[in-house]
């Protein structure tokens, strides 16, 4: 992940009150809307490690093709990386 889960929970904090002072949002418990925010912030910001460890999956389970074809893994990694983005409809 980019970021580290101290500044995500931050960023979860910041948010939460800009959003209740915008009157965006109203809210009973503050602690339990910064929570549920900071769990979708990591959920969303873990979504391309799990990508890109899926990649690694696949890529390791073609590596004897690969190695014959002679097909760069560098670029094998980024068009699976495309196609699985695509698959989750994740912008990365």
């Amino acid at each position: 992940m980019i970021f580290s889960r101290d500044y995500i929970g931050y960023l979860a904090r910041r948010t939460v009150k800009h959003l209740i002072d915008a009157k965006m949002i109203t809210a009973s418990d503050m602690k339990v809307v910064e929570q549920r925010v900071n769990e979708a912030l990591i959920e969303e910001l873990s979504l391309e490690d799990r990508i890109n460890e899926e990649v690694r999956v696949i890529l390791d389970a073609y590596s004897e093709e690969m190695r014959k074809s002679g097909a760069q893994y560098a670029e094998m990694f980024k068009k699976v990386k495309t196609e699985l983005a695509k698959k989750y409809k994740a912008v990365l």
